[in-house]
Parts: C-alpha cells; structure tokens; sequence
C-alpha cells in the first residue's frame, strides 16, 4: 500500500497520508510522495482546491526519528541534501497557486505541524494537539520557523518554537495556526463543504493570483532565510544534544540535559 494516495472528486484533489502505523511519520518516500502528489495535483486542470488529510489517530508526528537517527553518521552535505528536499515541499505547498485545506483529525507535532503551517487553510478536531518539538530532542525547527513567523509573527513563533509545548486546537486557532476547530464527527463534512465553496464561489485565476501575490511580497527573504535554515536544520543533526535527544526518544526514556 502506498504511504501517499491521490484522488480527485467534484474539482477537489485529496492527496492523503497512508502510513497510520507510523503516525504518518515524514520518511523521505513520504516526503517524496508527497512532493509528486501535489505538483500532479497542480498540473491537473480538472483540480481547483487540495485537501491534505491522513488516515489513522494522527495527522502526522514530524519526522521518522528513525531516520532521522541515520542521518547522524551522513556527512554534512548528505544531510544538507536532505534537508533540502524537505525544504523544497514545505515551500511547493505554501507556494503552490492552487489553494491548499489541511484536514485534521488528530495529532499534528514536529514537522507534521509544519505542514499544517504551509497549507493555506487547516481545520482541526478539538481534541488535535499541536507543537514544534524539536527543542527537546535537541533539535532545531529550523526550517519551519521561517513560514511560521511569517504566518503569526515573530513573538508567537519565539514563544511555540522555545517552549516546545504542546497547545490544543483552541490555542492554535486563536494563534491564527488554524481557521477552525470542528466537532470529530463533522470535519471531514466541514472540510468538503468549504472546499467546494470555494471551487463554486471563488474564481480559479483570482484566488491564484491572490496566493502568488501573498507569496511574492516575501520571496527574497524568504528564499534566504530557508537556504540559511536548511543548513542550520543539516548542521544540528550531528550535534551531540541531537544525538542524545533522538537515542532517548527512540528508547522512552528522558534526555539529561
């Protein structure tokens, strides 16, 4: 079974993580599927809006740390190469010109709540929890950072990435993370009705020409800061504390710090 399914029904492209037993955990064919599925979904004239949904209990729970503990003996250019490639998703999706509608039916943490911060719109279940936890498995959230502080602002972004908490869906829709919050039972109801409100109501070339515009106004720093992060996101990987991090989480048990 692939770890990334792709349909299309009514102008709407349903690209859906397909790894439940690994909390959909971004392994590099995960974010590589991922990758073909949206420019596939881009390409196709029949699709005017993309839902990203997953299945099992969680939407997805960063990155696959046991990989992630692999990359620890690759060289720095190996990892930078890496790195890139989650770069370069995370920046098609927030950059894509079609509108793209995080699904949300449980958990987002890590990189899984970086993807919520690139689609364009995320509706969650109240009992989701949200966070940047890579500060305490001696990670830097390198590269997220730079969508999230250009989403919510610097002060929100300091306060979500330092702490490394977990906040609820409430607390991530007043943060302005999230649009919404809809009852477990209705979202999936919730999520294909705006979706196809947007497709009737709203004009493809406006909605657009108004997301590439959005983009636009930032793209230079933009572009420099996710190289510079990209490269910090490769440089952490071999530190020691990220080492001792990823061997404690991989063991549950508790990191010394």
């Amino acid at each position: 079974m692939s770890a990334v399914l792709t349909e299309i029904n009514e102008r709407i492209g349903f690209i859906t993580l397909n790894r439940p037993e690994k909390r959909n955990a971004l392994s590099p064919e995960v974010i590589a599927g991922l990758h073909q599925a949206f420019e596939r979904m881009n390409a196709h004239e029949g699709v005017k809006v993309i839902v990203l949904r997953s299945t099992g209990k969680a939407f997805c729970a960063g990155a696959d740390l046991a990989y992630l503990q692999q990359l620890q003996d690759f060289s720095y250019e190996e990892n930078l190469e890496d790195s890139h490639r989650l770069m370069a998703l995370f920046n098609l999706i927030y950059c894509l010109p079609k509108v793209v509608i995080a699904q949300i039916q449980g958990h987002a943490l890590a990189g899984g709540c970086g993807l919520a911060t690139v689609c364009d719109f995320a509706f969650s279940v109240p009992d989701a929890l949200f966070g940047y936890t890579e500060v305490r498995i001696g990670f830097v959230p390198a590269l997220v950072s730079v969508f999230l502080q250009e989403q919510i602002g610097a002060a929100k972004t300091q306060e979500l990435l330092l702490s490394g908490e977990f906040i609820s869906a409430t607390k991530a829709a007043e943060l302005g993370l999230i649009t919404g919050v809809e009852p477990e039972e209705f979202l999936q109801k919730s999520v294909h009705e705006f979706a196809a409100k947007l497709t009737t109501q709203n004009s493809t070339f406006s909605m657009g020409k108004t997301k590439m515009l959005l983009r636009e106004l930032n793209q230079e720093n933009r572009n420099k800061s996710l190289e510079l992060a990209a490269q910090m996101n490769a440089a952490a990987r071999s530190h020691e504390d990220c080492k001792k991090g990823i061997a404690a989480f991989l063991n549950k048990t508790t990191p010394d710090w």
